[in-house]
C-alpha cells in the first residue's frame, strides 16, 4: 500500500504548490525519519489497525509477530521509498506533472483495493504524528508538511 506513505507529500496541480523553502522543510523532517521504515509502518498499523487489515500479508495477524519479518521490512521499505520519491520532486514546478502522475497512480491502485478517504486521513495522522515526534518540528515545518498533504490529497481525493 504505497498510499500509506506517499501521503506525506507534495502537490503538483494543487492550488497552493509548495515553495522551494517549504519543500526543504518537508525534506529536512523526512530525511530524519526515512531510514526508520519498519518503525514508521508499525506506528501506522498500531494507530490504525484498519489500515493493517488492507494488507493481505498482515491482515488479522499480531503486529508484534509480523513487525520483525522480512515481508514487513520489504513492504515498509517500498512505502518509504515511494514517499521519498514524491518528496524529492517537491518544490519544483517542472516536476509537477510527475507528482500528478504518481499520485494518480497511487489513488487508482488504492481505490481498487477499497482504501477510503478516511483511511488516507488516518494514515496522514499517524505519519504526521511519527515524523513530528522524531524530527525537528515547529510551526513552519508543520505548515509545510500540512500543505504537502493537502496538495497530494487534492489529487488523490479526486479519484478515491
Amino acid at each position: 500500500m504505497k498510499f500509506l506513505i506517499v501521503l506525506a507529500l507534495i502537490g503538483a496541480a494543487a492550488a497552493t504548490p509548495l515553495t522551494a523553502d517549504q519543500a526543504a522543510l518537508v525534506r529536512g523532517a523526512w530525511n530524519k525519519v526515512k531510514t526508520s521504515e519498519v518503525e514508521i509502518l508499525a506506528a501506522v498499523f498500531s494507530a490504525y489497525p484498519d489500515i493493517q487489515a488492507k494488507f493481505p500479508a498482515f491482515a488479522g495477524k499480531d503486529l508484534a509477530s509480523v513487525k520483525g519479518s522480512a515481508a514487513f521490512a520489504l513492504h515498509a521499505t517500498r512505502i518509504v521509498s515511494f514517499v521519498s520519491e514524491i518528496i524529492s520532486l517537491a518544490g519544483n514546478s517542472a516536476t509537477a506533472p510527475a507528482i500528478e502522475t504518481l499520485a494518480t497512480e497511487l489513488a487508482n491502485n488504492h481505490k481498487n483495493r477499497g482504501v477510503t478517504e478516511a483511511q488516507f486521513n488516518e494514515f496522514r495522522t499517524a505519519l504526521t504524528n511519527y515524523v513530528s515526534a522524531h524530527a525537528p518540528w515547529g510551526d513552519n515545518v508543520a505548515s509545510a508538511w500540512n500543505q504537502a498533504f493537502d496538495n497530494i490529497y487534492e489529487i488523490i481525493f479526486r479519484i478515491v
